[in-house]
């Protein structure tokens, strides 16, 4: 089955018991057990739901993988897989990795012995060298490709391989490209994790994160974390997340569209000094990311020029809203030094690039024409006089 009837038909594709297309919404805590020692499959809604197990199986599908576990928010999603991880271990990180991904393992991971080490992810030869350095202790590599907010693309294949052999699990967030553009697990990663908040719910309305992975053992584990520590997502969410994910092929293929005919709108406009997006031909991992995904997605980042007031340009847009988060039909931007990436410190901000000028796109569905008009407006009207 192709990926835009999988989206629809993936997974428990209705209900058996009423013909419902849609999977009903079990809104309950506990089952109803048949006898001592038995039951219907459910025994309590932290363990396992019937709308939870369907949205899992749906995701487990669309990636590849042999399942999936569906969390109440993308960082819960990351804290499970961290902590697969003991006293001792070391990780590999993005130099540029989205700030609440860095906040969890700098603040939280590394009071348990938990160590990491940053790294550019868009080369290579950097990555091999540390593990080399550091083999047998480095447990994970965790990337994200492109990475949030610079755009940076790394080599899944070249990357898994490399932590394979090294003992260590490759740990991929596809939250920016989602299963539609891109499948890690095809590549070698052991691990996909997604903030389904974005893209896959695609509407601002549910907060919810994602596990899949392509071992059953591996499954295993994660689901004993999952149960054990607690962080489900709820059914009424699971619902809402199953149906946005139906949309997703035809919202990805506009977020793509609109994002492309933004980013060439930067990259000629006076006010911009440099644009972030893996589709600008000749860029540092073009060729690597067309190998690996099939689109180039809808998050632009840019700095603007000095003779513009980056605190003006932000809130003189009025069709594209001012705030966090991404991937919903509507456009949202923000300022990820204070925003998005403000757990991060500034030396490193700096440093890689996330300087204050910096601004990121989130392209949503809109007409394209509004979306140019307002940032065209925006611009007028920031200039520093």
């Amino acid at each position: 089955m192709k990926i835009e009837s999988l989206l629809i038909h993936g997974g428990i594709d209705g209900d058996e018991k009423t013909g419902a297309v849609n999977i009903p919404i079990y809104q309950t805590s506990t089952f109803k057990q048949r006898a001592f020692g038995e039951n219907n499959g459910y025994e309590y809604s932290r363990t396992g739901n019937p709308t939870r197990e369907a949205l899992e199986k749906l995701v487990g599908d669309l990636e590849g993988g042999v399942g999936g576990l569906a969390f109440g928010s993308g960082m819960a999603a990351i804290t499970a897989v961290l902590s697969l991880f003991k006293s001792g271990d070391k990780m590999l990180i993005p130099n540029n990795l989205y700030g609440g991904t860095f906040r969890v393992i700098d603040k939280v991971f590394k009071n348990f012995n938990i160590d990491y080490e940053i790294v550019d992810v868009s080369h290579i030869r950097e990555v091999k060298k540390i593990l080399e350095q550091e083999s047998g202790k480095i447990k994970g590599v965790f990337i994200e490709t492109p990475t949030n907010p610079l755009m940076d693309i790394a080599d899944i294949k070249a990357i898994s391989t490399l932590a394979k052999g090294y003992g260590a699990l490759a740990i991929v967030d596809n939250t920016f490209m989602t299963p539609y553009l891109q499948k890690p697990l095809e590549f070698g990663a052991d691990i996909v994790v997604h903030s389904a908040t974005k893209y896959l719910g695609g509407h601002s309305d549910v907060v919810a994160g994602l596990i899949i992975v392509k071992d059953k053992e591996l499954l295993e584990r994660l689901h004993f974390i999952q149960n054990s520590t607690g962080g489900v997502l709820g059914p009424f969410d699971s619902f809402l997340l199953g149906k946005g994910i139906k949309t997703l092929a035809v919202r990805m293929d506009r977020h793509n569209e609109n994002a492309a005919k933004i980013t060439k709108f930067l990259l000629e406009n006076e006010n911009v000094s440099k644009v972030y997006y893996p589709g600008i031909k000749g860029n540092l991992g073009y060729e690597i990311h067309r190998k690996q995904a099939k689109g180039f997605g809808g998050v632009v980042s840019f700095v603007v020029n000095k003779n513009i007031d980056y605190k003006k340009f932000l809130s003189s847009l009025k069709v594209i809203s001012f705030g966090e988060s991404l991937g919903g039909v509507e456009s949202l931007i923000c300022h990820p030094a204070t925003m998005t990436h403000g757990a991060i410190p500034k030396d490193i901000r700096q440093k890689v690039g996330i300087v204050d000028e910096l601004i990121r796109l989130s392209v949503g569905i809109e007409n394209i024409e509004d979306l140019l008009d307002d940032l065209k407006r925006a611009f007028e009207e920031s200039r520093v006089k």
